[in-house]
């Protein structure tokens, strides 16, 4: 009888504590995932207390600019029909880069 009842617990008759173990684990991975992602692709500098510019793919049709000042972060994609965007620019300057890597801007 003493073995009987140490197979049978109250603790066996709830279905949902195993859904509830499940979820945990899946929080836990989720999270580590987020970590070594964030590490991975050198993205810390979104965590920390400096401003900062980044360009992704430069010179391309797709770049996009992406500040971050405070607290917010602001993104820029700069399209081909500028007078159908909300944010406008103008060409103040060229850039030139020499042959030992150095660049040169020239303003206009």
């Amino acid at each position: 009888m003493k073995r009987n009842r140490l197979l049978h617990t109250e603790g066996d008759s709830d279905p949902m504590g195993v859904v509830a173990n499940l979820f945990d684990v899946a929080m836990v991975f989720a999270v580590a995932l987020m970590v070594a992602l964030v590490t991975r692709f050198n993205m810390t500098e979104l965590f920390s207390k400096e401003d900062f510019s980044l360009i992704k793919n430069p010179g391309k049709e797709n770049m996009e600019i992406i500040t971050k000042e405070g607290e917010t972060i602001h993104r820029y994609s700069p399209s081909k029909n500028q007078e159908s965007s909300s944010k406008k620019g103008r060409k103040v300057g060229i850039a030139y880069e020499l042959e030992n890597g150095e660049i040169i801007y020239v303003p206009e």
